[in-house]
């Protein structure tokens, strides 16, 4: 099982190679020119408006009736098979009994065994209980509980011994799923991988462990039990890792603000 590895307050700064490629491919060529920015210019206005003709409704008459602006009902209604029947402990539950389901069920799990929540005692227990099967619950819940009260861990991660951030800062732990892939499924069993970006760190003035982001791809074991998919085991990896850009970081107040702010999703395939 892994916690991520190289957590504990490593931030890596990719710096660009003036020579070299980003995945074995070509050079990049320079920044700017008119002829680029001609082209670019190009293809988002064109991009633009093959958007604009995928979105609009009607019945190609082009004439319209009441407000021009308003979307057409077919072009922001819900499509495809709803994803969870109900939650429980916070997290969705009652997944379809398909791949659809099993990728659902995975997305949703990763989230919350990599949320903040998996550092307090109760709603740890509340995720494990949930989301693992209930002959492997207990002995995963024991491996846990010894890993996430060490306070050698948490100490390295900026946390005291209660998995508590120090005043004036906020812990932020989460997993945002990119996409996922079965690679083998049975109406009993199936393996799911979870390719996703993790946030991990202390946000606020005085960190030493600024919030940074990490790249994993988590394979889960997957089990059909009580009319739902639960997990039995799972591994993780590194990767894939995208190229980073060159934004400016945020600061912390900004990123504090964020995470205060904005709320999860509920995953579906």
């Amino acid at each position: 099982m892994s916690l991520g590895d190289d957590r504990e307050g490593q931030t890596r700064t990719r710096l660009p190679d003036a020579g070299g490629d980003v995945y074995g491919g070509a050079r990049r060529g320079g920044r700017s020119s008119s002829r680029s920015m001609i082209t670019v210019v190009g293809v988002v206005v064109l991009l633009i408006a093959a958007i604009a003709f995928a979105n609009r409704g009607g019945d190609g008459s082009g004439a319209s009736a009441g407000d021009e602006n308003k979307p057409d009902a077919s072009s922001t209604a819900a499509t495809g098979t709803r994803p969870v029947k109900g939650k429980s402990a916070g997290i969705p539950g009652g997944y379809g009994h398909d791949e659809q389901g099993a990728q659902s069920a995975a997305a949703n799990y990763a989230v919350a065994l990599g949320s903040a929540d998996m550092f307090n005692t109760t709603t740890r227990h509340a995720i494990v209980d949930t989301v693992y099967a209930p002959d492997v619950a207990a002995s995963r819940q024991a491996d846990l509980d010894n890993a996430y009260s060490s306070e050698q861990f948490l100490t390295n991660i900026g946390l005291d011994k209660n998995g508590a951030a120090p005043s004036g800062q906020t812990f932020v732990s989460r997993v945002i799923p990119v996409g996922t892939k079965v690679t083998s499924y049975s109406a009993s069993s199936t393996s799911v991988e979870v390719w996703y970006t993790s946030l991990f760190g202390l946000s606020g003035d005085g960190s030493k462990n600024p919030v940074s982001e990490s790249w994993y791809t988590t394979t889960y074991q997957l089990k059909w039990i009580e009319n739902d998919w639960k997990v039995t085991d799972f591994q993780q990896k590194d990767g894939p890792v995208p190229v980073g850009r060159d934004q400016r970081a945020s600061t912390a107040d900004d990123m504090t603000k964020a995470v205060e702010e904005f709320g999860g999703f509920t995953y579906a395939r």
